[in-house]
Parts: structure tokens; C-alpha cells; sequence
């Protein structure tokens, strides 16, 4: 019987069919504290994006797909989602991985010719045909897009724009780590403080704190 995905995510595994601002110290002669650094408004600046395109767009695999195509279907999936952005995507997997409880294998997959290595394990099956899976990116995607959706969607309603230190429009980062982007959301009615937040690639999208 040929495999087809069943996306489920259940505590980090998904489904598939089988087939330092601290001020300085007083002492001494000196009284105070250090100066903070200077505040400076950033460049780039953020409007809210167009609405992402319905996922469904992509056809889900033929009843007769393989096991590999099916996980090449949910990691361009997983890679959209850390994108947090529309792009062109695609996966490879090795054609022989089998869905065996175990098995491990390295699939890559590329947005907008920016390839990520996946790590993944295939775990036990459960029931109507399916077997659990983890899939770890070993690094991560932000993206301009991303980053401003994200951004739209946390101060909804109270955002009057974004301001960032140039942010590209796809770009490798580290995983779950302060990138080197940052970004200074500016409230209705307010200024830009002119100190940026870090922005982060996460598996499951870009992160502000």
C-alpha cells in the first residue's frame, strides 16, 4: 500500500501515512552610573505584508507517492512555516528511506536558493497506518516578510510600523538564537525608541525577544 501524509503535529513530531544592560557600578571617585549607548533609529522600514497564500496551493502527493516524496511534502510544509513567507521551496530526501521505527536520514531543502539540512528520525507507528517522525533543521531561514508578519500579528491593532537594521528578503541564521537583525516596533501614536530588539529563526518561524 503507498503512503500518504497524514500532517499531525503532536509535541514536536508530526504524522505520516506508512507505506546587557547592566549600568556600571559606583565606586571609587566615580558617582553614577556608565552612559547608555546611544539610541539610533534604524533604516529599514516594515509596512504589514500581503496575506500569505493558502497552503493548499500546493497539491498534497498521489495516492501512489512514495514514502520519500510524502517527507519531501512535509518538510517544504515545515520550511514555509519557518520562512514564515512565500517562496520558491523545494526537498529532497534519499528515494530508498523507509518508514521504519529508527531509521534516520538527512533530507536538504532549499528556500529561495537557500538550502537547510534536515535531520530526521522516523519513530513508531501508530494507528491508521501512520508513523511518527521528527525533523530538525540544523540551521535556520528569516526573511523580511516573516519578520514583519510576526510583528503585525503580535501588536495587531496597536502597530504603527516596524523599523530594522536591513533585514534581507531571505537569509540563513542561526537556530533559536539572537541574530544579527533587530527591529524597534513603533506603537500608534509614538516614536521610534531607537533601540532594536534581536529577531530569531525558529523551526516554526521568526521570534521578537
Amino acid at each position: 500500500m503507498k503512503s500518504k501524509i497524514v500532517s499531525v503535529l503532536i509535541t514536536g513530531a508530526v504524522c505520516l501515512a506508512a507505506a546587557g544592560c547592566g549600568g556600571g557600578k559606583s565606586g571609587g571617585n566615580h558617582a553614577g552610573t556608565e552612559p547608555k549607548p546611544a539610541a539610533t533609529v534604524l533604516s529599514q522600514r516594515l509596512d504589514q505584508p500581503p496575506a500569505m497564500p493558502d497552503e493548499k496551493a500546493e497539491p498534497s502527493p498521489a495516492a501512489d507517492a512514495s514514502f520519500s516524496e510524502n517527507l519531501e511534502y512535509e518538510l517544504r510544509r515545515k520550511t514555509r512555516a519557518m520562512a514564515g513567507a512565500a517562496g520558491s521551496i523545494t526537498a529532497e530526501c534519499p528515494k530508498d528511506v523507509r518508514s521504519e521505527n529508527g531509521t534516520q536520514t538527512t533530507c536538504k531543502t532549499t528556500f529561495e536558493g537557500l538550502q537547510v539540512e534536515w535531520d530526521v528520525r522516523i519513530g513508531e507507528k501508530s494507528l491508521f497506518s501512520t508513523v511518527k517522525y521528527t525533523a530538525t533543521p540544523r540551521q535556520g531561514i528569516l526573511t523580511r516578510d516573516g519578520v514583519a508578519r510576526l510583528l503585525y500579528g503580535n501588536y495587531k491593532g496597536s502597530i504603527d510600523y516596524a523599523l530594522c537594521n536591513d533585514i534581507p528578503k531571505a537569509v540563513l541564521a542561526p537556530l533559536g538564537s539572537p541574530s544579527k537583525y533587530g527591529c524597534d516596533v513603533v506603537m500608534k501614536g509614538e516614536k521610534p525608541s531607537g533601540f532594536a530588539q534581536p529577531v530569531r529563526a525558529t523551526d516554526s518561524g521568526p521570534r521578537y525577544y
